[in-house]
């Protein structure tokens, strides 16, 4: 008889349990205490109930531990010089979706060598996670893979989903799930259609199949993710930042029967792809912010301890410390200016309406 199934799989690897995975890095009660605070001050932002701006700022990608702590520790002592204007989040992506192909992220190959050790890849994501947490500085990450939640969704405060997987249904019944506040990118093309259907399916129950903490697969039954609320990074025909299409997503958002919240990305298409300019963005925002604007719920910055990017063309230990494998950043100090810029001008704001 004809084999008709794996044709072209060449193996399969058992991977680790996500309740074993727990157990050898257990979370700490430092750490829930982050999350969990983390979870209700973002929610409580997107509710209105508190005044401050959120700010989730980090590396592009995470390929160095020891640099996203370093980096961790330099932006918790920014955080608090500016919790009364400002909640802080990391961002911390472990998992990178690629248009063609190239480096799939940390979990997928944390050697950086196309050993794709994915196992390995999760201890590192969970044990960089638990350290940042235990910091006292919330994490934010995009959400890729739908197993992948299962291991570290514990320790993460708020996720996303990325503008080319929006439009997924997978990762829309994923999105239902997930215990944490959810923000869905418009697409790649800059429309907004797709991420507000997005946010209209992940706020209801779905039924799907999953794993359990033990590895089983099984039918996973969610109630639905009410904590939704829009990415605006701009697309092919150009940024969306400008308040036409700031007042063009509330609008839209409305007429969804939708809450008009959204949260501004600084790089990607905002920033036309030059990491430079996403000051530029994060200025023009933070104005309109202040101008009135409370539709604006809070801006992204990608962010590293240096500027720029670098090719990934050896290992690690050949590769600058603190610079981007994967899109370009902002250096820390460029970052620090900007959140203590901002937040002079959200403190005076806030000074003049009491």
């Amino acid at each position: 008889m004809q084999k008709t199934f794996d044709l072209n799989v060449v193996s399969t690897v058992p991977l680790v349990a996500p309740r074993d995975l727990v157990a050898l890095e257990p979370a700490t009660e430092a750490a829930v205490e982050t999350v969990v605070e983390g979870r209700k001050s973002v929610i409580r932002i997107l509710h209105r109930e508190d005044r401050r701006l959120l700010a989730v700022v980090g590396p592009c990608s995470i390929h160095d531990p020891e640099a996203a702590l370093e980096y961790a520790v330099r932006l918790k002592a920014v955080a608090d010089r500016v919790a009364d204007s400002m909640r802080i989040v990391m961002r911390v992506y472990f998992e990178k979706p690629r248009t063609t192909v190239g480096w799939k992220g940390l979990i997928n190959d944390p050697h950086l060598d196309d050993s794709f050790d994915i196992a390995e890849g999760l201890r590192i994501a969970r044990r960089v996670l638990l350290r940042i947490n235990e910091l006292g500085l919330p994490t934010a990450t995009e959400m890729l893979e739908p197993i992948t939640p299962q291991y570290i969704a514990d320790l993460v405060s708020l996720a996303s989903i990325g503008a080319r997987t929006t439009e997924s249904p997978t990762h829309r019944q994923m999105a239902s799930g997930l215990s944490m506040p959810i923000g869905y990118k418009n697409g790649t093309d800059g429309g907004l259609q797709v991420a507000i259907n997005a946010m209209l399916a992940g706020r209801e129950p779905h039924r799907f199949l999953g794993i359990d903490a033990q590895g089983k697969t099984c039918v996973i039954h969610t109630r639905g993710n009410p904590w939704g609320h829009l990415i605006l990074r701009g697309g092919y025909a150009g940024p969306n930042y400008d308040a036409e299409s700031l007042a063009d997503a509330a609008a839209r958002l409305t007429a969804a029967g939708l809450s008009p919240r959204f949260l501004v990305d600084c790089s990607h298409a905002n920033s036309n792809k030059d990491y430079r300019r996403q000051s530029e963005v994060w200025d023009s925002v933070i104005s309109q912010r202040l101008a009135g604007n409370e539709g604006i719920i809070g801006l992204m910055l990608e962010s590293n301890l240096a500027e720029g990017r670098q090719e990934l063309s050896g290992p690690l230990a050949s590769l600058t410390r603190g610079v981007s494998i994967t899109d370009a950043c902002l250096g820390f100090d460029e970052t620090e200016r900007l959140l203590l810029d901002a937040h002079a001008k959200l403190q005076r704001a806030f000074a003049t309406v009491e």
